[in-house]
């Protein structure tokens, strides 16, 4: 059992703010794509995380399989459920989208990790969101249909941009820079201190039109997305790239730093947890092994006193 709610502008676990410490996790497998190789690799893909100095994951695009959700109940990490979207709005398609969304809610409620129901990616199919009035009523009727559902949990009907409703200001940005553009690092650092310079880091208005900021906690849901090129893969893709593990780090640490420097944020998910086909931009392998030190991972991540890690379910 736990308690999630906002105040103030902050998220709260039992009671205490929370500081979130999320990877983007597609769950993706070489071989089973979709499928774990075994219920082991579920285990050692959250101690990683862990290990890394992560307090939990926001699922992309992905019901996760019930074992996850069991292994983190099990080991205290934390998880932001997600399902695949539709690619082109009609009646039909919200229809099911909806349906959906339904039967993962009802299935997964029991598994205290789950603190967020994440309905939608980046407008992925309600693509006219910012302006039209039926894709807007569509993305509300998805936050309070998981409220209405489930009033234990929070909601985020648009993850991205072009929100309506959402207990979390949650916008992406890969507008970090690379180590060798010192003007772009030092703009997406002064963008993240205020709301107004949130919007010259968004690629689209941060709320739907007639839509405004209503004092919701303001987190970081995509970021970094950093590659590093080693001699096994130079054809690696992220969203800038480095070629070795100092670089790697010097990057990372920027992003990471830049992030705890900003009072308005009060977490951030990083992208990603693994490489996936054609984005080479994980913390781990296609094979979920370390690319990097875990221990120089963590001291980043730990560089700034931000919450209290729970290492098993007792913890919560």
């Amino acid at each position: 059992m736990r308690k999630v709610h906002v105040h103030d502008g902050r998220v709260y676990l039992n009671n205490q703010p929370y500081y979130q410490k999320l990877l983007l996790d597609q769950g993706y497998w070489k071989d089973g794509l979709v499928t774990a190789p075994s219920e082991e690799n579920y285990i050692q893909d959250i101690q990683k995380a862990k290990e890394m100095g992560f307090n939990g994951c926001r699922k992309h695009e992905k019901a996760e399989d019930p074992l996850f959700l069991y292994w983190a109940d099990k080991l205290g990490f934390l998880v932001w459920e997600s399902t695949a979207s539709f690619w082109s709005f009609s009646p039909q398609s919200a229809g099911v989208f909806s349906q959906e969304w339904t039967r993962t809610i009802q299935r997964d409620y029991n598994h205290p990790c789950i603190i967020l129901w994440n309905m939608m990616n980046e407008s992925w199919g309600v693509p006219r969101l910012y302006d039209n009035t039926q894709q807007q009523h569509f993305a509300r009727s998805l936050y309070h249909l998981a409220h209405g559902l489930d009033p234990s949990r929070l909601v985020i009907a648009n993850d991205g941009w072009e929100m309506t409703e959402n207990d979390i200001c949650a916008f992406h940005s890969y507008k970090h820079g690379s180590p060798d553009n010192p003007d772009a690092q030092a703009a997406f650092s002064l963008g993240l201190q205020s709301l107004s310079g949130l919007e010259s880091l968004v690629e689209r208005p941060l709320f739907a039109d007639s839509f405004v900021y209503e004092g919701q906690p303001v987190m970081l849901t995509e970021a970094g997305g950093i590659s590093l090129k080693t001699g096994k893969d130079k054809k690696s893709w992220g969203y800038s790239d480095t070629d070795s593990e100092e670089s790697f780090l010097a990057a990372y640490s920027h992003v990471i730093r830049s992030i705890y420097a900003s009072d308005l944020l009060c977490g951030f998910c990083y992208t990603q947890l693994s490489d996936i086909q054609q984005e080479q931009n994980g913390l781990l392998d296609e094979d979920h092994q370390f690319k990097t030190d875990p221990k120089k991972i963590k001291a980043i991540n730990d560089s700034k006193e931000t919450t209290t890690s729970f290492s098993t379910i007792e913890d919560y």
